[in-house]
């Protein structure tokens, strides 16, 4: 019998404890008090059900995992046999899981399942665009922490399978020093000086810079280890490529889109975040179908 671990995408790795608190919440949200009263009204308890779970537009899947854990959470009767993993391209009408158990089980499970690969599998589409665009440089696109709450470890897997890369997964694992955080401290100096003292010698320091004097300020103080630039224009972001000359890793930061992604990569910049990879990925359009 397959495991969701099994479906994983093998460069991306998503914690089987993260795929089990994601199955139960989700499932405890929707069988509620008293089950699925539809099934158990409507369905024998005898009956058996195969069913196809199909992609019924092109894409990148994502969530596979999630849908076999979800099924199997149910009922360990059910089978599964996966025609693809996760990160796979598929086609529009692909056969993505063929499932069969009891029907029952399969019914209650449809709803969770595809919610899932949906929501993952739009999120691993738009990242592919996102990277496709940007073919031939160097640059990466990163998501960022405008995740769904509750969801972080599954949309950053997710960007993964895409092709992306993760940002950090919260405010404990890196440094990063935003405007606000240089207005409350008293300026680029005094706040990189406090972040250096602080820090470990494996924990990075990211700086937030609205203008080029800001930058050349950071590179004088040599206390940071990358700088995001935001909100800058082309020639503005051309200019900090310039001046940083290889020094510090740079990333663009705000009105990173899909029509703006390709002209930001050709400035020279690191990466690119986007949050809009995570808050505005549609949703892939997928369902599982009873085979009579």
């Amino acid at each position: 019998m397959i495991t969701p671990t099994s479906l994983l995408y093998p460069d991306a790795f998503l914690s089987p404890l993260a795929i089990e608190a994601a199955v139960e919440r989700a499932l405890d949200e929707d069988l509620g008090r008293a089950g699925d009263i539809t099934s158990l009204a409507t369905i024998l308890e005898a009956t058996r059900a195969q069913a196809i779970l199909v992609a019924r537009q092109s894409g990148v899947i994502a969530g596979l995992p999630l849908a076999l854990a979800t099924l199997q959470k149910l009922s360990p009767e059910i089978e599964v046999r996966a025609h693809v993993r996760d990160a796979a391209r598929v086609a529009r009408g692909q056969h993505v899981l063929t499932i069969s158990g009891p029907a029952r089980a399969v019914l209650t499970a449809e709803r969770t399942a595809l919610n899932f690969v949906g929501r993952l599998s739009g999120i691993a589409t738009l990242t592919a665009d996102y990277v496709a665009r940007t073919e031939g440089t160097r640059m990466r696109i990163c998501c960022t922490r405008k995740t769904t709450p509750g969801l972080r470890a599954l949309e950053k897997y997710a960007v993964r399978c895409g092709g992306g890369f993760n940002h950090r997964f919260g405010l404990d694992d890196a440094i990063l020093i935003k405007d606000n955080h240089v207005a409350v401290a008293g300026g680029i100096r005094p706040v990189l000086e406090r972040a250096r003292a602080h820090a470990g010698h494996l924990v990075k320091i990211e700086i937030e810079v609205d203008t080029l004097a800001q930058l050349r300020e950071v590179l004088e103080s040599g206390m940071a280890d990358a700088v995001l630039l935001d909100n800058m224009d082309l020639a503005t972001l051309r200019e900090a490529v310039r001046l940083n000359a290889g020094r510090l890793a740079l990333e663009a930061s705000g009105g990173v889109t899909l029509d703006s992604i390709a002209a930001i990569a050709a400035t020279g910049v690191d990466y690119a975040s986007a949050g809009a990879l995570t808050h505005s990925a549609p949703n892939f359009d997928c369902a599982l179908d009873i085979e009579a």
